[in-house]
């Protein structure tokens, strides 16, 4: 074949992979959005779209349209909205690499929490957080820090029986003082501690910020550029003040520990080993160590608080765990971490607190990175793509009467402990060994 007609050759498959391409995104585009509330001109859903409880919302959305993704648009902002397992699965992993990416949201960096690895897009940056993150806080690894753990708890409980109506302010305590000591190597104060303080403001604020079609920055980045005395510039003083809070929340603690690290007087902290490790900057050490410092806590006081409500509303559940944690232990000690295998209906009733109450009702927002189909439906590049975890767990052919609180629903027929895992959430171990605890220390029905 001579050079001119290698050349044509060339040209005509080029022409013809860019034509097929072409088309291609074409068709996509004919295609409709997933099923949702009529937007109106100009500004789309920006009225529908709820401020508050938007997971119940977004559940009524998929029950009304008939499907278990719909759509909803802001400000010509995407939104999609996940609320099976089943499409989850499809999405999430099976279609990761479309679904991988995050919303820019411009209000977040304004704020100081671009920091944080599950705000950042799947770069050098990110990696190197998740790597570190899943080092000290996989499964395994966390055994590592049992003692702390068991040694707050049982804290915990001489705080409840001393003052039982302060329950709520302990299990703050607790939550904080177990994720302070495990990543600072900090002892944190009974009321008022100043670090415990930065954190709840510094992610209430992050909180405010991120709720799709609630800040005009996220959909205008330019506004940005406002000057703070101009109207509607609020956010651009709230920006500011935010980002002084939630600096002092990444370097206070972060120099505690490095100081302590330095003096000697602390090897075991998160901190301290990485620095030791010396793999990885200051600065992505401190990142991660603020992103657990930040949100463990939290997370931690919800699912406990919702144990004890369970408790409460359903003391025949209560009373079956602790006669099995008397059964197997005995009243003579405290439970240990080594126990939980012998444990199937704590395990049972631990899975249906995370579920009957799950800490997280919506997942964080993913970002699509290309157009793609999904059952028919066009879900454009760059839609944010968010799993209704709520309405995951309501769902009725996998949870029969699902809001009625029920451990035995994840018992097999046999009296097994089924596979169902998938309600579980980062943090299981301290949430876990705290409601067994708990169970053990309770007075008998």
């Amino acid at each position: 074949m001579d050079y001119g007609s290698f050349a044509l050759l060339a040209l005509s498959i080029a022409l013809f992979s860019f034509s097929q391409k072409v088309l291609s995104s074409w068709w996509r585009r004919q295609l409709p959005f997933p099923p949702g509330p009529s937007p109106y001109p100009i500004i789309g859903n920006f009225r529908d779209i709820p401020t508050k409880h938007a997971w119940l919302t977004y559940k009524k959305w998929g029950i009304q349209y008939g499907s278990d993704i719909v759509h909803a648009s802001a400000l010509g902002q995407h939104i999609v909205i996940v609320n099976s397992v089943k499409t989850a699965v499809e999405i999430f992993e099976k279609r990761a690499h479309v679904y991988s990416g995050r919303p820019v949201l411009t209000m977040v960096e304004l704020i100081g929490w671009d920091f944080t690895f599950s705000m950042l897009p799947g770069e050098d940056r990110w990696r190197d957080q998740r790597k570190m993150f899943h080092q000290h806080f996989r499964q395994d690894a966390s055994r590592n820090y049992h003692p702390i753990q068991i040694k707050k708890v049982h804290l915990l409980l001489q705080a409840l029986l001393s003052s039982p109506q302060a329950f709520r302010e302990h299990l703050k305590t607790l939550a904080a003082a177990i994720i302070m000591a495990t990543v600072y190597g900090y002892e944190v104060q009974p009321t008022s501690d100043h670090f415990v303080g930065l954190a709840v403001d510094a992610m209430k604020r992050l909180s405010d910020s991120v709720i799709p079609g609630t800040v005009a920055v996220n959909t205008f980045p330019i506004l940005r550029y406002l000057p703070p005395w101009m109207p509607g510039a609020g956010f651009q003083r709230f920006a500011a003040e935010c980002r002084q809070i939630v600096k002092e929340m990444r370097e206070a603690p972060f120099n505690f520990a490095k100081q302590n690290t330095r003096n000697g007087t602390d090897s075991t902290s998160v901190v301290a080993k990485l620095l030791e490790n010396n793999r990885y900057d200051e600065e992505a050490i401190k990142d991660v160590a603020a992103t657990a410092y930040g949100g463990g806590a939290d997370t931690t006081v919800s699912s406990l608080a919702s144990f004890f409500l369970a408790m409460a509303l359903y003391p025949d559940v209560q009373k079956k765990a602790q006669t099995e944690i008397d059964t197997v232990i005995g009243t003579d000690r405290l439970p240990e971490f080594e126990d939980r295998l012998s444990l199937p209906f704590v395990e049972a009733l631990y899975r249906e607190v995370m579920r009957w109450k799950p800490v997280l009702p919506l997942g964080l927002a993913h970002a699509s990175t290309a157009d793609d189909v999904y059952e028919g439906y066009f879900i454009p590049k760059g839609t944010a793509v968010i799993s209704n975890i709520w309405a995951m767990t309501r769902d009725e052919s996998i949870y029969p009467e699902p809001e009625r609180f029920n451990p035995d629903r994840f018992f097999t027929s046999e009296g097994k402990l089924n596979d169902d895992d998938t309600v579980l959430t980062f943090g299981f171990s301290i949430s876990y060994f705290t409601v067994l605890s708990h169970l053990t220390s309770c007075p008998k029905f």
